[in-house]
């Protein structure tokens, strides 16, 4: 006896209508296209005159495609679904290289040579001529180190510089102290004095001040705040100059600006104001040796081999400019700076 078998890549279906009104379709065969193995249905008699939903049953043998799609084209429907939107991606941000610079920009960084590496004295006249903005800008020196304060504890850099000269920046003083040195704190201009009243002032929010400085025997009471005030480098701190006897003092040098804290950011570069643009070149010099030596004395003790990097210097609102770095290690200033 002959063994008759159906062949696996195709099916037979036979759809028995309930109704005593049919419509008989013409033999086809469909055929679906997929990864996997292709299937036939070779519809005999169909009901078309039923709902849509007793189509569904015999579609679904071919889970790969939409079943109303499907009974749309045996239903003889010519409209067709419109095809899916795309899903909204969220775009990453521009690269340095995709930003539109305006015009000013783009003709003052014609001025210098990107790859060029200017000495100290070259970049800080370059560095006046590239000013064209109608504001005051301010005057900034960025140090990449070979340091990584992420991972390494031993390799964080937090420090003060003491300029020469006032760089032209004014901030907000806020102190803790109790006794007799609040009025020595207000006769020197802070504009915020207080005691446990003031700490908790802070603990409930308040933020509105540049500079905190405390009195040694105060530390005990303001360390509580260090979850709120560590991570935007407003806690007092020794080795910052914001902890110290001499309130009248740090509160002068701080206000004034000639004394500007700094810290290595996460990925080891130091961003410090040294001046005004206004100032003369004499004077920037002074102030971005002395930001320059103040690094140099700080240096972490976790720092292996060649400690400086790159340098740069830049207005607020203007290219940057590429120092050689053995020649500002090793520049000294003329005799009539």
């Amino acid at each position: 006896m002959a063994n008759s078998t159906a062949p696996s890549s195709s099916l037979m279906l036979t759809y028995a209508a309930s109704t005593a009104h049919t419509k008989v379709l013409t033999p086809s065969i469909i055929t679906f296209k997929s990864n996997a193995p292709i299937f036939s249905i070779r519809p005999l008699a169909l009901n078309t005159s039923g709902h849509r939903n007793s189509l569904l049953d015999w579609a679904n043998p071919c889970p790969q495609r939409d079943p109303n799609q499907f009974v749309a084209a045996a239903m003889g429907d010519t409209a067709t679904a419109p095809p899916p939107k795309p899903k909204k991606r969220i775009s990453a941000s521009l690269l340095k290289i995709d930003r539109v610079r305006c015009k000013r920009f783009l003709e003052i960084q014609k001025l210098r040579e990107t790859e060029k590496e200017y000495d100290v004295k070259t970049a800080i006249s370059l560095l006046k001529e590239m000013s064209s903005s109608k504001l005051v800008e301010t005057a900034e020196a960025h140090f990449r180190l070979n340091i990584d304060p992420k991972k390494h504890m031993d390799q964080q850099l937090r420090a003060t510089v003491s300029f020469p000269k006032a760089i032209g920046l004014t901030f907000k003083v806020a102190v803790v102290t109790e006794g007799g040195n609040f009025d020595e704190a207000i006769t020197a201009g802070a504009e915020i004095v207080g005691g446990e009243d003031l700490i908790e002032r802070i603990r409930g929010g308040f933020r509105e001040f540049d500079k905190l400085i405390a009195s040694p025997d105060m530390m005990v009471k303001v360390v509580s705040l260090g979850r709120l005030l560590g991570s935007r480098g407003l806690l007092p701190s020794p080795k910052a100059g914001t902890v110290t006897p001499n309130i009248p003092q740090a509160i002068e040098e701080f206000k004034n600006g000639k004394k500007v804290e700094y810290t290595a950011d996460k990925t080891g570069i130091v961003h410090i104001p040294f001046g005004k643009v206004e100032f003369s070149e004499d004077d920037l010099i002074l102030n971005f040796l002395a930001a320059v030596k103040s690094i140099g004395s700080n240096k972490p003790v976790g720092a292996k081999g060649v400690y400086w990097r790159s340098a740069h210097i830049c207005t607020s609102m203007g290219p940057s400019i590429r120092l050689d770095v053995r020649e500002m290690l090793s520049y000294k200033p003329t005799s009539n700076i």
